[in-house]
């Protein structure tokens, strides 16, 4: 004789078993927050102030595209960013990990850091710009370029987020893609060019609610004297070994240096091996060996006539105790310079 309640159970059983085969199953990415693209566009605008906060993007894709005389603020960090049609429009954009893409615009003046730059179809932009790979241009005409120089508190952690250092900025080496025979399709902003001049701080209350500032000593990035000719036959090569201040001590000689009128050439960060560390530090190059498992080195460069002794003379003042590599002679000093960003060209693929 069967027990009623057993019998009950086993029925219960078997119902909640056919309701779960009914219930459709939940993958993680059905749990997702779902995305609404009109969130990451800006699309047919005209005469408007518009952007978006920090935290607002958060790494998504965004999109502006037929846009004309307006203001537009990306205060965040963002996957990628096209930029179509867009007329007479004043734009800056948080750091961004892959690409910003300008096709068939013109008179736009911008401020942007991104890994990779390129221009279609545009005339008459001017672009304050950080970029960790080679900026491109095509099919466009008067492209002018200046080194990015912006800040507000939440930008140095958007780098961080959008995969980014703020010393790999080949800015001003453009490579065309359409040159044409006596003409230059691009050009170089003059060194003396304020950026708050051609990318002006927004003025909505919702936007100025962001602690932006454009004063050149406390720009994210640094602010490099790129391609443009130099003023000295002599330059000076300084790299820095990671450690828990090395970024503070780079932007710390970075103020000195440039305060006893030197001049900032170019900055790089990137990894080293046994054989880089041979080819550049050459005869010293055991002293520095045990340094480079403690990650990238930050490297910069400095001109101007007593750079290599003004150098010298500040490191052994401010920073003693810091590991750190000066070219040691002038008449070397130009060779451990090429031979230190030919080396990172080569690492970066640039």
């Amino acid at each position: 004789m069967g027990c009623f309640f057993s019998k009950r159970r086993k029925i219960e059983k078997e119902l909640r078993a056919a309701s779960e085969e009914e219930r459709p199953k939940q993958y993680s990415w059905d749990q997702r927050e779902k995305v609404d693209p009109k969130d990451y566009m800006f699309s047919g605008l005209k005469d408007e102030t518009v952007g978006r906060l920090p935290g607002k993007v958060a790494g998504q894709q965004f999109l502006i595209q037929d846009c004309e005389n307006c203001n537009i603020y990306i205060f965040d960090h963002s996957a990628t960013i096209t930029i179509d049609d867009c007329v007479n429009c004043i734009i800056f954009l948080g750091p961004v990990k892959g690409s910003v893409f300008f096709r068939n615009c013109r008179d736009c003046k911008c401020t942007l850091a991104c890994q990779q730059f390129r221009v279609r179809d545009c005339r008459k932009l001017e672009v304050f710009l950080c970029c960790a790979t080679q900026p491109i241009i095509e099919s466009s005409t008067n492209i002018k370029f200046g080194c990015f120089q912006w800040y507000y508190p939440e930008l140095a952690f958007q780098f961080k987020d959008a995969g980014l250092s703020i010393f790999n900025n080949i800015w001003s080496n453009i490579h065309d893609f359409t040159p044409v025979s006596g003409e230059l399709n691009w050009s170089l902003l003059p060194e003396n060019a304020v950026v708050q001049d051609y990318v002006p701080l927004p003025t909505t209350e919702e936007l100025k609610t962001v602690r932006v500032s454009t004063e050149a000593n406390r720009s994210i990035v640094p602010i490099s004297h790129g391609q443009r000719q130099k003023t000295s036959d002599e330059s000076c090569l300084v790299v820095l070994f990671a450690g828990d201040y090395s970024i503070a001590n780079a932007r710390k000689l970075i103020d000195e240096m440039v305060g006893k009128g030197f001049f900032l050439v170019q900055t790089k960060e990137v990894s080293m091996k046994a054989e880089d560390a041979q080819r550049v530090f050459r005869e010293k190059a055991s002293d520095f060996l045990p340094l480079l498992n403690k990650g990238p080195v930050i490297a910069l460069e400095f001109n101007g006539d007593g750079s290599v002794e003004g150098c010298h003379l500040i490191v052994n003042k401010i920073f003693n105790g810091t590991k750190m590599f000066v070219s040691e002679r002038k008449e070397t000093a130009s060779g451990d310079v090429d031979s230190f960003y030919n080396f990172a060209e080569i690492r970066m693929g640039i």
